[in-house]
């Protein structure tokens, strides 16, 4: 069975979760006390992880750390049609790659905003919700190219990738830490296609599914 190394809140454990659900992956999580306890700093924790970040998982002993290193692999794994990690298709992979790199830039800027908002962090917050309205500029022009040709997916690809995985919830979390996505209506859209996917799960109630699946 395996293990996820779990903070209910967290963009980065969310992740996981959401993949392993669509996938159908059965799952055990191991909660973590990551605020207001602070157990992912403990000595305890870093045995698990020398870095003391979440999310870790476990499976069957093999451990890997990294939100995004953690969808390559369940993907890599566990989805026997190779379409979440297209590593048949090296054009696509690489386009993959690239917005999972451009998802660590929205995680910095929209979920630091959030952590700044909801927990205190110690962030900038005028300086990360600048930098994500500079990203979510960007994305959402991309979005609305693949919107007029016909894609519905981050990636050109007719289903999506680990990719779509990273970016949603940084962008559908951003109004929490203040960043409005009213400017960003193809981004919007992208958002509510993702809720219909069929093993959608939301995050702590946060954000409601949609009412319609699609395939």
């Amino acid at each position: 069975m395996i293990k996820l190394y779990d903070f209910e809140l967290s963009v980065n454990c969310y992740k996981c979760r959401l993949l392993m659900s669509i996938l159908n992956v059965d799952y055990e999580i191991v909660p973590v006390d990551f605020y207001p306890g602070f157990k992912h700093k403990s000595d305890e924790f870093k045995k698990i992880n020398p870095l003391n970040h979440i999310p870790v998982l476990d499976d069957g002993g093999y451990v890997i750390r990294d939100a995004h290193a953690i969808l390559v692999y369940l993907a890599t794994k566990y989805d026997s049609t190779k379409r979440w990690y297209p590593i048949e298709n090296p054009e696509l992979l690489g386009e993959t790659a690239s917005w999972m790199l451009f998802a660590e830039g929205t995680t910095n800027t929209a979920s630091a905003a959030r952590l700044n908002v909801n927990l205190g962090y110690d962030f900038d917050l005028e300086k990360v919700q600048e930098g994500a309205h500079k990203l979510f500029r960007f994305f959402d022009e991309h979005m609305w190219f693949r919107n007029r040709s016909g894609g519905k997916w981050v990636c050109d690809s007719e289903h999506p990738t680990i990719a779509d995985i990273a970016l949603f919830p940084d962008v559908v979390l951003a109004e929490e830490g203040g960043i409005s996505l009213i400017d960003y209506p193809a981004l919007r859209l992208w958002a509510e296609r993702m809720k219909r996917l069929p093993g959608f799960i939301v995050m702590g109630g946060i954000f409601p599914a949609s009412a319609d699946r699609i395939n």
